[in-house]
């Protein structure tokens, strides 16, 4: 879906305060009308007055509600995406396991920034019978491919013998989407929390305690570099 260019709009409703970005101020409350009400229920107009521009303004950052969920959903998987490559390039020296550890605190991240808890909307079926759900799909793929890949490497012979890449792509990829569920609960997504969920994903491919330890210490130290790539001018996350 080709995005429209961001060109000045009309005068606002409402004179604009914020530091944030017109075009992020309209992701922003987007993402709040879409979790509180529902996509098919909310209107292009209600996201424009709850920014405080008019509705025509809304289309010079935005063709249209579809394009504005396109970019919410990616928002939740592609930030971890891009940094595949880089994780994987980190082995060797580091481990397999310090390369899932690592992707697992970065896609926790993720999703804990995404804006006003995003993630749930994967369970909304006005959401999946959207014509920008496939692309979603497609660039989740990649993040499950991901997590099957190097949690294969990272697995005991008793894991890599019962289950194949896919599979346990899917599994990893929902302990990490846990952190909709506890978002949702109001709970902050903690470094301690993001630990827990972490290790968890290593526990699944039956790696030891000793392993996970020195997995979660080196991917920590490793965490910063990529901190200023992860960082959101919308995040609400304190991990």
């Amino acid at each position: 879906m080709r995005s429209r260019r961001a060109a000045p709009g009309r005068p606002r409703h409402v004179p604009n305060t914020s530091a944030v970005a017109p075009r992020d101020q309209v992701l922003n409350a987007a993402a709040e009308l879409f979790v509180t009400r529902g996509f098919a229920a909310t209107s292009t107009r209600e996201i424009a007055e709850r920014v405080g521009i008019r509705q025509a303004s809304l289309y010079y950052h935005f063709a249209g509600k579809d394009e504005i969920l396109a970019e919410l959903l990616q928002r939740s998987v592609r930030p971890t995406v891009d940094k595949i490559e880089k994780i994987e390039a980190l082995v060797p020296p580091e481990t397999h396991a310090t390369a899932l550890y690592l992707l697992a605190l970065i896609d926790i991240r993720t999703l804990a920034d995404a804006p006003h808890n995003v993630g749930i909307l994967y369970a909304q079926s006005d959401v999946t019978n959207s014509e920008v759900y496939a692309e979603f799909q497609h660039t989740r793929r990649e993040l499950v491919d991901a997590y099957g890949r190097i949690g294969l490497q990272a697995a005991s012979v008793d894991v890599t013998a019962d289950i194949d890449a896919p599979e346990l792509g899917e599994m990893l990829m929902h302990s990490i989407e846990v952190v909709t569920g506890i978002r949702s609960d109001g709970t902050a997504m903690t470094p301690q929390r993001a630990n827990r969920i972490a290790s968890a994903v290593l526990r699944t491919c039956d790696v030891s305690n000793e392993t996970i330890a020195a997995a979660a210490s080196a991917a920590f130290e490793l965490l910063a570099e990529f901190h200023h790539e992860t960082a959101s001018p919308m995040a609400e996350s304190t991990l």
